[in-house]
């Protein structure tokens, strides 16, 4: 039962998806592009000829268990224990986990009312396929497919899974948004990244991505940055002449350093911000999903310090912009009071990670980690925001 008087919203769930979710409706010419093999006994996947270990597990018939790496992300790693080691004996996922119906009764066991359910598996696509923007596209087309065949949009108006759209090609994001609306659905993910292009790439935030971003704000549709393979890896590599991929288990002081999540979201929302997005789209909401908040202060002082030196390229404070747009999910570990001295209640969010390891062992233990919020703030952040959102409300 739930810990709170109100229905709980968590921005931050996620599930485990088969091979079939991009290989049922995948068509047969994009099947050399993605696809998984054995290797040693176990499957992997291979996407644009590389094999990816980038989540190690890639069929997740075996997973770290929720809250698995708390004491990591705390860092209270007082007996010097790898990932590895932490995760300690894997789980089989339960059925119930895996499909909707079972997901509804977890989430009523968790005292939770509604959830935004991402993929997983969605996270590694984009890095590995670059300009191909045609094979992103056909193989989020197939997930969005394969969720609403298994999942559900908004199933019992509690359960609303995350459209995933690529960008690379407009016109495409575009029919992926008008299909997508067609099946209900009230959130869509991209990646916190720059576009790809055939040569280069280029922000989201330009001109030439608005007629996307205008049927999303038409729409009334909340689009969410979460943490991906954004591949900021590269900054790792500049310095230290590595290759390949990151890996889950593969982690040392000098790349814990690197701020992987705090870059990306931080870089993204400064495009969207400085090259006008919100300007042009005034109804836009965009909520910053699995990224933490450590980035947010340090952003903000900058986003004041660009107003400071160079106003006119403003349509006003950048602040006020951020405030009025933008909706950020702290972490357990974060400081609340941190983010509510930058951002509004209103613009905090409730996200679990369940049943990822490096979330709380339950949902509701965010409860005991954010026992400085008054009862107000406390049903703001864990119910009205997202709550709001998920209704098309442009407070």
């Amino acid at each position: 039962m739930s810990k709170l008087p109100f229905p709980v919203y968590d921005a931050d769930n996620h599930l485990y998806e088969p091979e079939e979710a991009f290989t049922r409706h995948l068509p047969d010419r994009y099947a050399k592009d993605f696809f998984f093999v054995e290797v040693k006994g176990r499957k992997k996947l291979v996407i644009d000829g590389q094999l990816s270990a980038y989540i190690p597990n890639p069929t997740f018939e075996v997973v770290a268990a929720p809250g698995a790496y708390e004491v990591w992300y705390r860092g209270e790693n007082k007996d010097n224990l790898t990932l590895r080691e932490m995760a300690g004996k894997p789980m089989r996922p339960p059925e119930e986990w895996r499909n909707g119906e079972g997901r509804l009764k977890t989430l009523d066991k968790q005292g939770v009312h509604a959830a935004l359910m991402f993929p997983t598996l969605a996270s590694v696509i984009e890095e590995r396929l670059g300009h191909k923007g045609d094979v992103a596209s056909a193989l989020f087309h197939a997930l969005n497919q394969w969720l609403d065949d298994e999942w559900g949009f908004a199933r019992e108006e509690r359960l609303f899974s995350v459209g995933m759209v690529n960008l690379t090609n407009v016109d495409k994001a575009v029919a992926e948004v008008d299909y997508l609306i067609s099946r209900g659905v009230r959130a869509i993910g991209i990646r916190p990244a720059p576009v790809p292009l055939l040569v280069g790439s280029t922000s989201f935030g330009f001109e030439q991505f608005d007629p996307f971003w205008a049927r999303v704000a038409e729409a009334n549709l909340l689009v969410c940055l979460h943490a991906s393979d954004s591949g900021y890896d590269k900054i790792t590599k500049w310095w230290t002449g590595g290759q390949g991929e990151f890996e889950a288990f593969t982690r040392n002081a000098f790349s814990e350093t690197m701020d992987f999540l705090g870059r990306p979201i931080a870089d993204s929302l400064s495009s969207l911000i400085c090259h006008g997005v919100f300007k042009r789209h005034p109804n836009l909401r965009v909520a910053s999903i699995e990224n933490g908040s450590s980035w947010l202060t340090p952003l903000i002082r900058r986003l004041e310090m660009a107003y400071g030196r160079l106003p006119g390229q403003f349509h006003e404070h950048p602040r006020d912009t951020f405030q009025r747009h933008v909706f950020v999910a702290p972490f357990y570990e974060d400081d609340l009071e941190e983010v509510k001295s930058v951002l509004p209640v209103e613009r905090i969010l409730f996200g679990s990670d369940f049943p990822h390891p490096e979330g709380t062992h339950e949902p509701l233990d965010y409860v005991d980690e954010f026992d400085t919020l008054n009862a107000d703030e406390q049903e703001k952040i864990f119910c009205t925001n997202l709550k709001g959102l998920l209704e098309g409300k442009r407070n």
